[in-house]
């Protein structure tokens, strides 16, 4: 009797160690790499397998998945005057609507972008509104984009992910998990 209840004590024991163990497998940020880019002040995860490269006259910086080399992640840079916020800039709305006309799909680009998702996210005195898109690319090819945009030290950064509408069922977690990851100081 008493090496049985010695037995199931252990048993007990050997399984939440386990589970504790396998928790730690699967924490939020796994099968993601940091990256920081401590001049400009921003940072963000972003899937392992992706890749960094050069665009000239183009994003400060650019990842790319090496198998599906359309999905990708950038992060862009604006001036605006050093006193301003994200809240005076507009509404996360007001602001997603913009990015969707200026930068995601500017006129005479062809594309075409709905606004379908908006949230706010606040982290260390800084505001993040978190936008999500529909796109629409010339030849009815279908994308879904997700942003997130700060203001911080007289700079607007919009942080966008991206990939084809065919795989976002696939990777759609893990892409959200990539933007609520950008945070700038």
């Amino acid at each position: 009797m008493k090496n049985q209840k010695m037995f199931k004590r252990t048993v007990a024991i050997a399984l939440v160690v386990a589970t504790l163990v396998m928790t730690g497998c699967v924490a939020p940020g796994a099968g993601l790499k940091s990256y920081a880019d401590t001049l400009d002040g921003y940072e963000f995860l972003y899937p392992n397998g992706w890749v960094s490269v050069k665009v000239a006259g183009g994003p400060d910086v650019v990842f790319h998945d090496l198998i599906e080399p359309t999905e990708n992640v950038s992060v862009v840079f604006s001036p605006v005057p050093e006193e301003k916020s994200l809240a005076e800039l507009g509404t996360a709305t007001e602001v997603g609507y913009q990015l969707s006309k200026n930068a995601i799909a500017p006129p005479d680009s062809g594309r075409e972008a709905e606004l379908v998702n908006v949230d706010t996210k606040e982290s260390k005195d800084k505001t993040y509104y978190l936008l999500e898109y529909a796109v629409t690319l010339p030849g009815n090819q279908h994308r879904h984009n997700l942003a997130s945009v700060a203001v911080s030290r007289g700079k607007l950064f919009t942080f966008n992910i991206s990939t084809t509408e065919d795989r976002w069922e696939k990777v759609g977690d893990r892409l959200q998990q990539v933007v609520r990851s950008f945070t700038v100081y």
